[in-house]
């Protein structure tokens, strides 16, 4: 990484841009799914930086096992509990029970129940389940629609960004070698503060620059989960404690490896069930018991459940798999020895290179997930000697980045846009501002945080 410069850097350098064109290029223009372009994208930068043309594919392979052996693993599991959450009606006894109570507290209310809801949950399944509320508070309350519904969509754009088990921090994670949980507790940190600022507090710009009522919102009011095989609904309590328990075992597990001496009799116990894969498993369990055959769910019906869950997640382990692999020719071919060459040069940290190239992406493709595997793999040589912590604020600043200014590329602009009523221009002023607060806060924070610890 200290040798001088040479013609290698400078030929890798142009290659791998022209990789990220032909990726950009394929996703944009010709509509290609984001994991073949990955793969094209991938291929040509291992071929064009010298790679031996069979060690290419070996290389790809290499980097798309090593990602989805833990990675996609994890994935999978939380979308299970998501899936149960929904069809049991927990997500409704969340909402019922947090609407309550004055209207004036409903912004951070709406805040509140998208950190829950979200936690489990990708984006565009905790949005679908949302919106619904955020239509039935605006039509109880008479709010505006942005001043309840730009909480809503800031608790889940945080979490999807900043918070593992979702697939963007998991990705970065498994492409740094980083530490879930310490990643996990960092990241509710960051996370707590920017949702205060970019949901409610944002919220009451929003709706005067789009004063819409709920006669603007494109969906009427129904049942988030509408499931009629259920015969009863889990309780508040049961709810949160399935929600929150793998969250609350990782961070334990963090906590373990931070004061803890690894000779204490129950070490080994706290990093077992810490682990992120047993403390999402724990959780499928219990969510199987609370969420399942506790509502009247028969044991087949669950299968059935769980089954459907991994239907949608598929493209996004795909996406995560072909990053991991782009990854790895990136390292192989020489890139990311180039990049760190020219990071060392510059002064230019790995947190704040990775935020800038995750913007970048970010806007050419309008996928988080790509724009985070992609910062991740460019920043990979970079991280290698840092320590967990650093690792962790890393991925935190590659998460931000990954949600700056979402706009017309993006899938979440236009279900945003659709659901609220909205014209691109107004969903510009709501939606895609509101994400650039995330993702400038989170940066802010995430290089706070690293001259701290």
């Amino acid at each position: 990484m200290h040798a001088p410069w040479n013609g290698h850097d400078t030929r890798v350098l142009i290659v791998a841009a022209a990789g990220i064109a032909i990726i950009v290029a394929l996703i944009v223009a010709v509509k290609l799914h984001a994991f073949l372009a990955l793969t094209i994208g991938a291929l040509f930068v291992g071929l064009a930086s010298g790679v031996a043309a069979g060690a290419v594919t070996k290389s790809f392979e290499n980097g798309v096992g090593s990602v989805l052996g833990y990675v996609g693993v994890l994935i999978a599991l939380g979308a299970m509990v998501g899936k149960l959450l929904a069809d049991s009606g927990g997500a409704d006894q969340v909402v019922d029970t947090l609407l309550r109570g004055r209207a004036g507290g409903l912004p951070w209310k709406m805040a509140l129940i998208a950190g829950i809801i979200g936690i489990p949950m990708f984006f565009e399944i905790g949005l679908v389940l949302l919106i619904p509320v955020v239509v039935l508070a605006v039509r109880r309350s008479g709010a505006k629609a942005m001043l309840l519904g730009i909480p809503a969509l800031a608790g889940l754009s945080v979490l999807h960004g900043f918070v593992p088990p979702h697939p963007g921090p998991l990705a970065a994670i498994g492409v740094l070698n980083g530490n879930v949980g310490i990643t996990l507790a960092l990241g509710l940190l960051v996370a707590i503060p920017t949702v205060v600022v970019a949901g409610p507090l944002f919220a009451r710009l929003a709706a005067r620059w789009v004063p819409i009522g709920a006669s603007g919102t494109a969906l009427e009011v129904g049942s988030a989960s509408g499931d009629t095989e259920r015969t009863r609904t889990p309780t508040f309590a049961a709810t949160l404690t399935t929600v929150l328990a793998p969250v609350v075992l990782m961070l334990i597990k963090a906590a373990a490896d931070v004061w803890m001496s690894k000779d204490a009799a129950i070490y080994p116990f706290l990093q077992f069930i810490g682990d992120p894969v047993v403390a999402l498993l724990l959780a499928v369990l219990l969510a199987m018991f609370t969420f399942g055959t506790a509502v009247g769910f028969t044991v087949p019906v669950l299968g059935c459940k769980i089954g459907e869950s991994l239907l949608p997640i598929s493209g996004v382990l795909l996406i995560v798999g072909a990053g991991g692999g782009f990854k790895q020719v990136l390292v192989d071919g020489g890139t990311g020895t180039a990049i760190a060459k020219i990071a060392i040069a510059a002064n230019l940290s790995a947190l704040l290179l990775g935020w800038i190239v995750a913007v970048l992406i970010r806007l050419a493709t309008g996928s988080a997930t790509v724009a985070t595997v992609t910062a991740a793999g460019i920043v990979a040589p970079l991280a290698a000697g840092e320590s967990a912590t650093q690792v962790a604020l890393i991925v935190l600043a590659i998460g931000a980045g990954s949600l700056f200014f979402s706009h017309v590329n993006d899938a979440g602009f236009w279900l945003v846009k659709e659901y609220f009523g909205m014209t691109v221009g107004q969903t510009i002023k709501t939606w895609s501002v509101m994400e650039t607060v995330i993702s400038v806060m989170g940066l802010g924070l995430t290089l706070l945080l690293s001259l701290i610890l």
